[in-house]
């Protein structure tokens, strides 16, 4: 089986896909540098071991990073545990395989990178993919999968954060709804909701109708990313929410991979 890891700036994400190329188990564990391989493997094992899985089952492990100091220990995970070299996304012999239409090829996220594998697989025609992580991203990946661009804005916990750290007056809320669709808050937990909220769901519209105008042609929307689903349940701004897009292209490259070799 292959092992799939998706190192993100907040969280790893690790999951198991079969010879189908279908994901059948998926687990998360909060991004540290400094854990080690030790403590990944001990954590990882346990996970396997209660859904019916060994070390053993694993034969391969390919991993898409955009944390460089985190990388090392993953590395050693796969080699000292699982007794394999880790593939990385973007080196040989697993490149990219898509053109990366941008000035800097070479600074691109792997989770983009991988985002736009997937998206190809999933859509035909040009495609815009708004992931929700650290930072919220914005990608057009074109009709022949290409990557042509795409911009790059705060994360929604960021700014919670931000405002929480830098005003001594306001508490630190959770990310949800507020109750309703009014805009006009009448006690400062709602208000700063609203702010949040739909402050996101109308930098979303505007910069979905701002990529389509500039695309010129039809365009499907598809969303990643743990709050994915909540700005879709109360505003429907996308075509297709995807959850597992990032670990999807993961499998998806060493797929390509496979065939072509």
């Amino acid at each position: 089986m292959l092992l799939a890891i998706d190192n993100g700036n907040t969280n790893v994400k690790f999951a198991l896909v079969n010879a189908a190329n279908e994901i059948v188990q998926r687990w998360r564990i909060a991004t540290d540098a400094r854990r080690t391989a030790d403590e990944y493997a001990v954590w990882l094992n346990q996970l396997l071991e209660m859904e019916g899985y060994k070390r053993a089952d694993v034969s391969t492990v390919v991993i898409a990073s955009v944390v460089p100091r985190a990388l090392h220990n993953l590395q050693e995970l796969a080699s000292k545990y699982f007794g394999v070299e880790a593939l990385i996304g973007g080196r040989a012999p697993i490149e990219w395989g898509i053109a990366l239409k941008v000035d800097e090829p070479r600074a691109l996220g792997a989770d983009r990178a991988v985002n736009a594998i997937a998206a190809q697989a999933l859509e035909g025609g040009d495609k815009i993919v708004i992931s929700f992580g650290t930072a919220t991203t914005f990608d057009h990946i074109g009709a022949d999968g290409a990557y042509m661009g795409g911009s790059i804005a705060t994360g929604v916990s960021l700014s919670l954060d931000a405002l929480y750290n830098a005003a001594a007056m306001l508490p630190r809320i959770a990310i949800e709804p507020p109750p309703g669709t009014s805009v006009i808050g009448r006690d400062t937990v709602s208000q700063m909701q609203i702010g949040i909220y739909w402050g996101y769901v109308g930098m979303i519209e505007g910069m979905i109708a701002r990529m389509k105008s500039e695309i010129g042609r039809p365009v499907k929307v598809i969303a990643t990313g743990g709050l994915a689903p909540l700005f879709q349940q109360n505003a429907d701004l996308f075509d297709r929410v995807e959850p597992d897009l990032t670990l999807r292209g993961i499998a998806l490259l060493y797929a390509n991979r496979t065939v072509s070799s």
